[in-house]
C-alpha cells in the first residue's frame, strides 16, 4: 500500500513538473497545478479500468481467464483466482463424494427413498424403484402418497412414531406371487425423511414353513403317539385273549414303524442340508442302483397291495452317474416307493433310465395311480404337503419323501420334473447334467 501511495505521488509531480514546463512562464504555477490534476485524473481512469477488468472477471466466475493486471488489482486479483481455484477444488471433492455416496445407495440391497419436507420424492434408487414400481426421473418432487397408497403405510406416516417397521403386500403382489415390502422411515436434515424398504418375502415364507413344519411333525408323532398310549393303557387294564392281545401289539409294532419312519426322513433332511456336496469323482453303477430299489419297491409291494402290482425295469446302455451313492438310492428309493404306495393292486410300475442326445441322464418312475390335479404339482416337493391326507396316512407314508427327493436332485446339479394327469397317472423324473453321467467303463 505504501508503494502504490509513492508512486501515485511520484506520478502527480511528474505531471505537475511537464505543466510547469510546458505553460508559459507567467502561468507557470497554473501550468503545474494543471499538469496534477491531468496526471491524478489519468491515474484514476486507468485505476478504475483495472477495476472493471477485475469486475468482469469476478462475473464470468472462469479462473483459468483471470486478467493479468499489475499493483493493488493484480494482487487483489492473484488472491481472488487462488480462492476460486480452492473453492471449486472443494466443489469437485464434494461432488465426487456425491456421487460415490449415490452409488452405495445404488448398490444396496434395500430400497432408498429421500422425501423433502413436503412429502415429495427427492431421489430413490433402483432397488426403490423394483419394490414400488417408480420412475427414477418421472416420480421425482411427486407426492409419495400419491405413489403410495397403502392405508397402513398412510397411517404410519402421518402417525409420526418411526421407531418401528411395518409391512405391507408391494405393489406387484399377487395371490400366485406374493411380495411383502418392511418400510421404515428416518427423519434427518429439516424436516427430511429416508424411506428404507426391505423385501422380506423370502423370509415371511421361510417362517410360514417353520411353523408348518413344526406343526406338522408335532401332528404325526402325536398321532401314533396317541394310539400306542392308548393300546398301551388297554393292555393294562383288560385281560385279553391272546388273539386280541397279538392283534393289539401288532398295531403298536405298526405306530412305532411310522414314527421311526418320521425320525429318520427327518433325520435323512437334516443331513443332506447341512453337509458338504457330493463329490463328481465318485461313480455309481446305475444299472445296479435301479434293480435294487426296485427289488425293494417290490418287497414293499407285497405288503401293501398283496394282490400284486407289476413293476418293470427298462436300462438302456451301461452307464454310471457321479454322486453319492447313498443320497441317490435315497431319493430314488423315495419316488419308487412313493409309486407302490398310490398304485391300486395289479397297476403297473415302470423304472427307466435313458441317456437322451444331449448327453443328460433320465432316470423316472411312472406309474398307474389315481394321478394328481395340477393345482397340487408345483407343492408336492414341501415338506408335508399331502394332496389327501387320509390316504397319505393310510398309505404309510411320513409326507416327506419328495422333500428328500429334491434336496437329492439340487445337490447334483439335477432337475426333478413332474407330469401327472388325474386319471393317467404320473410320472417323475430326475434329470442329471452331462458332467455326472458318463458310459460303464465295463462296457
Amino acid at each position: 500500500m505504501t508503494w502504490r501511495a509513492l508512486r501515485f505521488f511520484l506520478f502527480e509531480l511528474v505531471g505537475g513538473l511537464l505543466g510547469y514546463l510546458l505553460l508559459p512562464l507567467a502561468d507557470a504555477k497554473l501550468g503545474a497545478i494543471v499538469g496534477i490534476v491531468a496526471a491524478s485524473a489519468l491515474w484514476v481512469l486507468v485505476d478504475l479500468r483495472r477495476g472493471h477488468r477485475l469486475l468482469v472477471w469476478l462475473r464470468l466466475g472462469d479462473s483459468q481467464q483471470a486478467p493479468a493486471l499489475a499493483g493493488l488489482w493484480g494482487e487483489a486479483g492473484d488472491r481472488m483466482r487462488r480462492l476460486m481455484r480452492g473453492r471449486e477444488q472443494q466443489l469437485a471433492v464434494s461432488e465426487n463424494r456425491l456421487v460415490e455416496f449415490l452409488a452405495a445407495m445404488q448398490a444396496s440391497p434395500n430400497g432408498v427413498v429421500l422425501i423433502d419436507g413436503g412429502g415429495r420424492i427427492e431421489w430413490c434408487n433402483q432397488t426403490a424403484v423394483e419394490h414400488f414400481g417408480f420412475d427414477a426421473q418421472r416420480d421425482v418432487l411427486q407426492h409419495l402418497g400419491n405413489l403410495l397408497r397403502d392405508p397402513s403405510f398412510t397411517a404410519y406416516q402421518a402417525g409420526g412414531d418411526y421407531s418401528g417397521d411395518i409391512v405391507i403386500p408391494g405393489p406387484q403382489s399377487s395371490t400366485s406371487r406374493p411380495v411383502r415390502l418392511a418400510l421404515q422411515l428416518h427423519r434427518y436434515g429439516e424436516g427430511r425423511t429416508l424411506l428404507l424398504s426391505r423385501d422380506v418375502t423370502a423370509l415371511e415364507q421361510a417362517e410360514a414353513m417353520r411353523r408348518d413344519f413344526v406343526a406338522n411333525v408335532s401332528h404325526e408323532i402325536r398321532t401314533p403317539l396317541t394310539v400306542l398310549s392308548g393300546f398301551v393303557e388297554t393292555l393294562q387294564n383288560l385281560r385279553l385273549d391272546d388273539a386280541d392281545r397279538q392283534r393289539y401289539l401288532a398295531l403298536m409294532a405298526q405306530q412305532a414303524q411310522r414314527m421311526h419312519t418320521l425320525v429318520v426322513d427327518l433325520l435323512t433332511l437334516s443331513r443332506l442340508e447341512g453337509s458338504p456336496l457330493p463329490r463328481a469323482d465318485e461313480w455309481v453303477d446305475i444299472r445296479r442302483l435301479i434293480e435294487q430299489c426296485a427289488q425293494e419297491g417290490r418287497e414293499l409291494s407285497s405288503m401293501v397291495a398283496p394282490q400284486g402290482q407289476q413293476i418293470s425295469v427298462e436300462v438302456q446302455g451301461a452307464w454310471e452317474l457321479a454322486g453319492s451313492e447313498a443320497e441317490l438310492h435315497s431319493a430314488m428309493a423315495n419316488l419308487v416307493n412313493n409309486a407302490v404306495r398310490y398304485t391300486p393292486a395289479l397297476g403297473s410300475i415302470g423304472l427307466h433310465w435313458l441317456v437322451d442326445p444331449q448327453g443328460q441322464g433320465e432316470f423316472c418312475v411312472s406309474d398307474s395311480g389315481p394321478g394328481i390335479e395340477a393345482e397340487h404339482l408345483p407343492r408336492l416337493t414341501e415338506r408335508f404337503y399331502r394332496v389327501d391326507r387320509s390316504r397319505s396316512r393310510d398309505s404309510g407314508g411320513t409326507g416327506l419323501g419328495l422333500a428328500i427327493v429334491k434336496h437329492v436332485a439340487q445337490r447334483h446339479g439335477a432337475q426333478l420334473r413332474i407330469a401327472s394327469k388325474p386319471g393317467q397317472g404320473s410320472r417323475f423324473c430326475m434329470v442329471f447334467p452331462l458332467g455326472r453321467v458318463r458310459a460303464s467303463a465295463a462296457s
